[in-house]
C-alpha cells in the first residue's frame, strides 16, 4: 500500500512534466487505434455490400474473376441456355440473366469522366430484380431502350447529374449515347462506385459484343431452400457445372471480399508500421522522462531507503508511476483513435472514397489492444530507469538532487555500439555488392536495423563529438550564451543522444525515402532517354487498356510516321528444356523496335518479328537454357498453340519492358482468334521530320472524345512520373510526421525537465547579470543544437540507407543515385526551426522565475 501512495503522490506531483509523455501515448495509441477502426468499418463497408448484391447462387464462367478487366475489353459470358436450364432447377423461385463490365468508361456530355478519382471501379449492367436487394430507383424508371440509362444517386449527386441528362458509355465495342431515365440509390454504403444502367439488350450488345449472352445467372432460392441445397440443385441442372463456377451468397461475398483484401491489408499495415514507427520515438521521450525524474529525486529516494525502503520497493514505484501514465495516456489514445478513424473516413470521402460513420466498427479488440500495447510500452520505456532508481544508496540524501551521475557514457556501451553500428554497416556494404535484388532486401533490412540500433547506443558519444562541432560553427556567434548553451547541452550526452535519437529515426527515414525517391525519378528519366526513341506515348492515367475506336481515331491522325500497336498476352511456355511456365508475352508492331531500344545479347531483334519468331528476355534463356535458334512452344491463353522460333535475346539490365518477350502483332492474330485479342495495353507514336508540335496536337485531338487516356511527348511522361512519385512521398512524409511530432514533445519535455532540474543554477546565474533575455537564448540554442544533432544523424543515416537501397534498384534497371540535397538542406534548416519551437514554452518558464525562490530551492 506504501508503494501505491507513493506512486500515486510523485505521479501527481509531477503531473505537469508526465503530461508531455502522456501526449507521446496518446497519439501513438491513437494512431494504432484509429487504423483499426479504420480498416474494420471499411471492412464492414464492403461486408454489407457484398452481401447485399450477391444473389442467394450465383452462376458464372469459369473462368470469370471478379478484380480483372478483360484484356479484350468483353467479359467472359455464358449462352441463354445457361439461363433456362438453371431456371429449371429444383428449388428455384426465379433465374434473372445479368449483364456487368468495368471495363467501360462513362462520360457526360462536357466530355468530363463520371468514375471515381481513387481507384473504385465504374461499372455498367442491366437493371434486374436482383439488383432490388441492394439498390432502390428514388426517381424515374429503369431503361426501356437503347437511348436511356439510369445511374446511381452518389455519380449524380457529385456531378450534378439529373433526369434528361445524356451521358456516353464508353466500351471496346463502341459508344453508346443515352438520356439518364432514373436514378438509383444504394441501400448500404457505396465506397465509392458509378454505377450505369442500359437495357438488357443494349447491354448484352455493347458490353458483351453478342446478343442472347449473359456475364452471370442470378437464381434465387424457392422458400424453405436453403443456399447450399439449391446450389447443388443448379449443379445438376447444369450437367456437373465443370464449366461453370457456382457460388452461394456467401461464396460470392467472400470471393468479392478476398478481390479486396490485399488493398486493405496494405493499407492496414502500412498505417501500423507508421504508428510504430511514432511508438518507437515515444518510447526515447518516456525514458528520457523517467531518467530525468528519477535524477532530480535522487535525494528523496535517497533518503526513502535511509528509513527502509527497499530497492525493490522504490523499483516497483516508479513502475506504477509508468503503469499509471500509460493507462491515463492509452484511455485518451483509444478515444483520440476512434476519433482519427472518422475523421479519415471524412477524408476519404472528400478524395471519393466514400464511407458511412453508420458502418462504424470498434472491435473489442481494438480498445484492448491500445491499452496492452500502451502501458506495455510505457513500462518497457521505464524499466531501466527504475532499475536505476533502485539501484540509489542511502547515503545518496547527502548529497545535491539532480547531480548526474553519467556524464560520460560507459566505455562498455560505447564499445557495443560501435560493434553494432560496425556490422550494421558491413551489412549495408554487402548489400551493395549482391548479384540478385532479393538476395540484398534481407541484407538490407538488417542493414537498416542494426545501423539504427547502433546510432542509438553510440548516441552519447556522438553528441560530444557532434554537438562541439556544431557549436563551433552556430554558437560561438552568440558569445559566454553560446558557450553556456553548449556547455549545457554536453552536460549529460546520454539525455542529449536520447533526444536527438528521438529525432534521428524520423529524419533518416525521411532522408532515405528522398534518396530512393529522387533515384528512381532520375534512373527513369535516363532510362527514357537512352531507350525511347518514340516521340509520343498513349496510354490510360488507370492502367485500363484502349478501346479500338480510339485506337482508330490516333491511327488517323495527320502527321504521324507511324503508329505501334502494343499487347500483352498470357500464355504458357514449353522450352527447349521441357519445362513449361505462365508467362506474358509482348505482341507489338516491327516499328516497336524503334520505338524503345533494347540491348540484343545475341540474334537480331529485327527478325524476332518476322513469322513465327520471337524473343526472350536474358533471365528467361539462362533459366531454361535457351538459345538464339531453338523453339519454344507457345500455348495462348485466348487461343491456340504456336511454335516459334527465338530470334533474339535481349538484355534485362532495364527498366522498360524487363524480360520481355516480343512477337509480331501479325503472328499473335494467325493464333488468336480476333474476339479474343486483347486491347493495346500501350501505343507509341513517331512525328514526321518537322511535324512534332502539329502531330503533338493532332494526336490530343484524334483523343479527345476519350479522357481516360493521356497523350504525352517525353516531358510530360517524365513530368507526370515524377509527381506521382512526389505525391507517394508526400503521403508518406505525411505518416512520418507523427514520429516527428512526438519527437518534438521529447526536446520539449527534455528541456523543461533541464530547467527544473537546473533551478538553482539558473538562479544564480540571474543573480550574478544574465538577463531574462540572456537565458531565454541560452535555452533556445541548447534546443536548436540538439535538434540540429538529431538532424544530422538521421541524414546522413538515412542517406546511407537509401544509397544502399538504389544499389538494388540498380539491378532492376534503375541505374543512377541521385541525392536530392535541397530537400535535404530543407529539411536540416527545418529542424533549426524546430529546435526552436520547442524552446519557446520551457525557456518562457525559465525567463519568469523568481531569482530569490530558485536560489532558495534544494533542486
Amino acid at each position: 500500500m506504501t508503494v501505491w501512495k507513493t506512486s500515486m503522490r510523485n505521479f501527481l506531483a509531477h503531473k505537469g512534466r508526465m503530461a508531455l509523455s502522456a501526449v507521446a501515448v496518446l497519439l501513438s495509441v491513437a494512431f494504432v487505434c484509429g487504423t483499426l477502426v479504420f480498416t474494420d468499418t471499411m471492412n464492414t463497408t464492403f461486408d454489407k455490400l457484398f452481401a447485399a448484391t450477391s444473389a442467394d447462387v450465383t452462376v458464372s464462367p469459369k473462368k470469370a474473376k471478379v478484380d480483372d478487366i478483360p484484356e479484350n475489353g468483353k467479359p467472359e459470358s455464358l449462352p441463354a441456355s445457361v439461363l433456362a436450364k438453371a431456371g429449371k432447377a429444383d428449388g428455384v423461385e426465379k433465374a434473372e440473366g445479368g449483364v456487368s463490365s468495368s471495363a467501360v468508361t462513362v462520360v457526360d456530355s462536357h466530355n468530363e469522366n463520371m468514375g471515381s478519382e481513387t481507384g473504385a471501379p465504374t461499372i455498367a449492367g442491366n437493371w434486374t430484380r436482383n439488383d432490388l436487394r441492394s439498390m432502390e430507383i428514388t426517381s424515374g424508371h429503369a431503361p426501356r431502350g437503347p437511348t436511356e440509362v439510369m445511374v446511381d444517386a452518389d455519380t449524380a449527386e457529385k456531378h450534378h447529374l439529373k433526369i434528361g441528362d445524356e451521358l456516353r458509355t464508353i466500351a471496346a465495342t463502341g459508344d453508346i449515347k443515352g438520356k439518364i431515365s432514373g436514378i438509383v440509390a444504394f441501400k448500404v454504403t457505396n465506397p465509392g462506385a458509378a454505377i450505369v444502367y442500359l437495357d438488357t439488350a443494349t447491354a448484352q450488345r455493347a458490353l458483351l459484343g453478342a446478343p442472347g449472352r449473359f456475364s452471370h445467372i442470378s437464381v434465387t432460392a424457392a422458400s424453405g431452400v436453403s443456399d447450399a441445397q439449391l446450389k447443388r440443385n443448379v449443379a445438376q441442372a447444369l450437367d456437373g457445372s465443370a464449366a461453370y463456377k457456382i457460388q452461394t451468397q456467401d461464396e460470392a461475398a467472400a470471393e468479392n471480399k478476398d478481390s479486396m483484401g490485399s488493398f486493405l491489408d496494405v493499407m492496414k499495415y502500412a498505417m501500423l508500421g507508421f504508428a510504430g514507427i511514432a511508438l518507437l520515438v515515444g518510447i526515447f521521450l518516456i525514458v528520457n522522462t523517467f531518467s530525468m525524474l528519477v535524477a532530480q529525486r535522487t535525494r528523496e529516494i535517497g533518503l526513502m531507503r535511509a528509513i527502509g525502503s527497499s530497492r525493490k520497493q522504490i523499483n516497483r514505484s516508479v513502475l506504477l508511476e509508468a503503469v499509471l501514465l500509460g493507462i491515463f495516456g492509452s484511455v485518451l489514445g483509444v478515444g483520440a483513435g476512434v476519433g482519427l478513424a472518422v475523421g479519415l473516413m471524412k477524408v476519404m470521402g472528400a478524395v471519393g472514397m466514400e464511407l458511412s460513420t453508420e458502418d462504424l466498427t470498434i472491435a473489442w479488440t481494438t480498445p484492448v489492444v491500445g491499452l496492452a500495447l500502451g502501458v506495455i510500452v510505457t513500462v518497457l520505456a521505464a524499466y531501466i530507469p527504475a532499475r536505476r532508481a533502485g539501484k540509489v544508496s542511502p547515503m545518496a540524501a547527502l548529497r545535491d538532487a539532480g547531480t548526474p551521475a553519467d556524464a560520460r557514457s560507459g566505455w562498455v556501451r560505447a564499445g557495443i555500439g560501435l560493434v553494432v553500428t560496425g556490422a550494421g554497416a558491413a551489412a549495408l556494404w554487402a548489400t551493395t555488392r549482391v548479384d540478385e535484388a532479393s538476395d540484398g532486401s534481407g541484407l538490407l533490412g538488417l542493414g537498416v536495423l542494426l545501423t539504427l540500433v547502433g546510432f542509438v547506443v553510440i548516441g552519447p558519444l556522438l553528441a560530444g563529438v557532434v554537438v562541439r562541432g556544431l557549436s563551433a560553427v552556430l554558437l560561438r556567434f552568440f558569445g559566454p550564451v553560446g558557450r553556456l548553451a553548449e556547455r549545457n547541452a554536453l552536460r549529460n550526452p546520454r539525455r542529449t543522444g536520447a533526444t536527438g535519437a528521438a529525432l534521428m529515426i524520423g529524419l533518416a527515414l525521411v532522408a532515405c525515402l528522398s534518396v530512393v525517391g529522387s533515384s528512381m525519378v532520375a534512373s527513369a528519366t535516363d532510362e527514357l532517354d537512352k531507350s525511347v526513341g518514340a516521340d509520343f506515348i498513349v496510354q490510360a492515367a488507370d492502367g485500363r487498356p484502349i478501346v479500338p475506336q480510339a485506337a482508330d481515331a490516333l491511327a488517323s491522325a495527320p502527321g504521324i510516321d507511324h503508329l505501334t500497336h502494343y499487347k500483352v498476352l498470357g500464355a504458357k511456355l514449353t522450352g527447349p528444356d521441357g519445362k513449361a511456365s505462365d508467362e506474358d508475352v509482348t505482341a507489338a508492331d516491327p516499328t516497336y523496335a524503334e520505338d524503345v531500344r533494347r540491348e540484343v545479347l545475341s540474334g537480331d531483334l529485327d527478325k524476332a518479328y518476322g513469322k513465327d519468331a520471337m524473343s526472350v528476355g536474358e533471365e528467361y534463356a539462362t533459366a531454361h537454357g535457351v538459345e538464339v535458334g531453338d523453339t519454344i512452344t507457345v500455348a495462348f491463353g485466348a487461343g491456340g498453340t504456336a511454335k516459334l522460333k527465338v530470334a533474339a535475346i535481349t538484355s534485362d539490365e532495364t527498366a522498360l519492358d524487363q524480360g520481355a518477350m516480343y512477337l509480331n502483332t501479325s503472328t499473335a492474330k494467325r493464333y488468336v482468334p480476333a474476339d479474343k485479342m486483347p486491347q493495346n495495353m500501350i501505343m507509341f507514336a513517331k512525328a514526321k521530320d518537322g511535324q512534332a508540335d502539329a502531330a503533338y496536337a493532332a494526336l490530343k485531338s484524334a483523343v479527345a472524345k476519350y479522357p481516360q487516356y493521356k497523350v504525352q511527348n517525353q516531358a510530360d511522361f517524365k513530368k507526370d512520373l515524377k509527381d506521382q512519385i512526389g505525391q507517394l512521398l508526400n503521403v508518406v512524409y505525411g505518416l512520418l510526421a507523427l514520429a516527428i511530432i512526438v519527437a518534438v514533445l521529447g526536446v520539449v519535455n527534455t528541456l523543461a525537465l533541464s530547467v527544473v532540474e537546473r533551478t538553482r543554477e539558473i538562479g544564480l546565474m540571474r543573480a550574478i547579470g544574465l538577463s531574462r533575455r540572456q537565458l531565454r537564448r541560452m535555452i533556445r540554442l541548447e534546443s536548436v543544437v540538439i535538434a540540429l544533432f538529431g538532424a544530422l544523424l538521421g541524414l546522413g543515416l538515412g542517406m546511407g540507407w537509401g544509397t544502399s537501397a538504389q544499389k538494388l534498384l540498380a539491378l532492376e534497371g534503375l541505374g543512377v543515385l541521385e541525392i536530392p540535397w535541397p530537400t535535404i538542406i530543407t529539411v536540416f534548416v527545418a529542424s533549426a526551426f524546430v529546435g526552436l519551437f520547442a524552446a519557446l514554452v520551457p525557456a518562457f518558464r525559465a525567463g519568469r522565475m523568481n531569482v530569490l525562490n530558485a536560489i532558495a530551492t534544494d533542486g
